[in-house]
């Protein structure tokens, strides 16, 4: 038994939710900051507003993943998650720009950015059922492609509505422009009507069907069975006496040195990463080992070598991302517009120049996709992966570089080639490493590698650049280059298990 081939054309139904996806993560990454320096925030606190959300990414994304993995009914296995994602993610489009105080726009964030993962997760895992081994990557590339489209409309809607049909940017003290109340309206239309074309338009296979593939491709290709060796219970306590120690460690070097009082959450998150592993051992003593805290904790301890290889690409390749959309605009203002006051009609055309920059690297991107397949034909999804991240770091290092506004779409081919590389390359090399029956929780799992470089960037580079670079903005984008190279370098020492051994 094998999975059937999919036509290009049901391979674009599957994928074309991650249009209206891209059109809510786009909105947010390029306007979000915008949003909070209008309710009054200095730019040195931003990024601590940026955290809930992703705190909340690192529980709901193994869950989600979880319960997919054992989801089946009338509406499929992944679908009816991409459904009420949606629903919920519309919503938070449309309160958003409306938020009357900071707090409220900080929940909504928080809010917006859970529903984003309860619809996006799944579908990461969507391609691995669905298709075929040798599709994968064509179905990861056609999601590249989609998310890079996507995410050229949102980057670029608040530019458009005011250059073409004369809707205002600016607006008074403690007010959103009109320009992006309206483009996060159009999002959350566009976002709703793209995931319900998936929803209807392609069916899934059932948990039998996937395991007898699993069984019969993996010996035809070569490999025996999954093997997932079962945690100890001296294992879960070294994780959980270890997690406890270094969040204690951490509150008290905050607290006796006066660092910034953002690096407690970091701490917090250590105490709970060992709460869970003392729990795990517990559960794991008295053999109450069959709940889902149980089962996504063991799944942790035994993730493939591949994907924990591929975590650190992950995790520097992102740390980058979240630097250039926390202060790119902050950046581009105060460097290239001269502007800090964000109710200036200057700051405001830095901003909407800035959403023209990601549309620019988001277009790039939707043609990567196309490029990026015949370059792993070429040299290799690792040497290919390497190259894309390179060109992201010249890119991001340009921004300090150029001084012309106009010239900066420049640097933004290179992050364009590194964006779409890191939404296919690394989840094709993962795809083959994963039991069919775990797809969706390591899918789940892997995204933690995402969600940790966020709450890193969003704790320390606020702290690092008041520290070392005079709270300019600018350097947190160096500082995303070197993340990029790093994570290049990282690349050469995944093991791709994809191919037949």
């Amino acid at each position: 038994m094998a999975r059937q081939r999919l036509s290009l054309l049901q391979i674009w139904n599957m994928c074309f939710g991650f249009f209206g996806i891209q059109i809510g993560f786009g909105l947010q990454n390029a306007n979000t900051s915008r949003i909070f320096q209008t309710l009054g925030v200095d730019v040195g606190h931003l990024a601590i507003l940026w955290i809930a959300a992703p705190a909340t990414g690192l529980l709901v994304q193994p869950i989600i993943g979880h319960f997919s993995d054992r989801t089946w009914g009338r509406m499929g296995r992944r679908r009816p998650y991409f459904f009420w994602g949606a629903v919920i993610t519309s919503l938070a489009l449309l309160i958003m720009p409306n938020a009357p105080t900071l707090w409220v726009a900080a929940a909504t964030l928080w809010v917006m950015d859970a529903s984003i993962n309860i619809t996006m997760e799944p579908f990461r895992a969507f391609v691995g059922d669905n298709l075929p081994d040798e599709q994968r990557a064509t179905g990861y590339a056609m999601q590249s492609f989609f998310i890079g489209l996507g995410a050229v409309l949102a980057s670029a809607l608040p530019w458009i509505l005011t250059n073409a049909f004369h809707v205002a940017n600016t607006a008074p003290a403690g007010h959103v422009p009109d320009a992006v109340r309206i483009a996060f309206y159009t999002g959350g239309a566009g976002l709703l009507l793209s995931v319900m074309w998936t929803v209807f338009t392609t069916k899934e296979y059932s948990p039998d069907q996937l395991r007898a593939f699993e069984t019969s491709e993996r010996r035809a290709a070569g490999f025996g069975p999954h093997e997932e060796p079962e945690p100890s219970v001296n294992a879960y306590i070294a994780i959980g006496v270890g997690g406890v120690l270094l969040g204690l460690a951490l509150a008290f070097l905050v607290w006796t040195a006066r660092l910034e009082k953002e690096l407690y959450v970091l701490a917090v998150l250590l105490l709970g990463f060992g709460a869970a592993g003392v729990a795990g051992a517990r559960f794991k003593r008295i053999g109450q080992t069959d709940n889902g805290f149980s089962e996504v904790l063991a799944d942790i301890f035994r993730m493939p070598r591949t994907m924990r290889q591929l975590a650190v690409v992950q995790f520097f390749s992102w740390f980058g991302l979240f630097a250039m959309w926390i202060y790119t605009t902050p950046a581009v203002a105060a460097v290239h517009f001269h502007a800090a006051d964000p109710t200036s009609k200057a700051y405001n055309e830095g901003a909407d120049w800035v959403g023209v920059l990601f549309a620019i690297y988001n277009g790039v991107a939707a043609l990567a996709a196309i490029i990026i397949p015949l370059l792993v034909k070429a040299v290799g999804r690792k040497a290919a992966h390497a190259l894309c991240l390179g060109l992201g770091a010249l890119g991001l290092l340009s921004f300090l570089v150029v001084r012309q506004p106009g010239l900066l779409w420049i640097g933004e081919i290179g992050v364009g080639f590194a964006w779409s590389s890191i939404l296919s390359t690394p989840y094709a090399m993962l795809a083959g490493a994963l039991p069919a029956g775990k797809m969706g929780v390591y899918m789940g799992i892997f995204n933690f590698f995402i969600v940790i470089p966020q709450l890193l960037a969003a704790t320390v580079l606020g702290l690092l650049l008041k520290t070392f670079f005079g709270g300019q903005a600018i350097f947190a984008l160096v500082l995303g280059a070197v993340a990029f190279a790093i994570a290049g370098a990282a690349v050469f020492a995944v093991r791709d298990t994809a191919q037949p051994a």
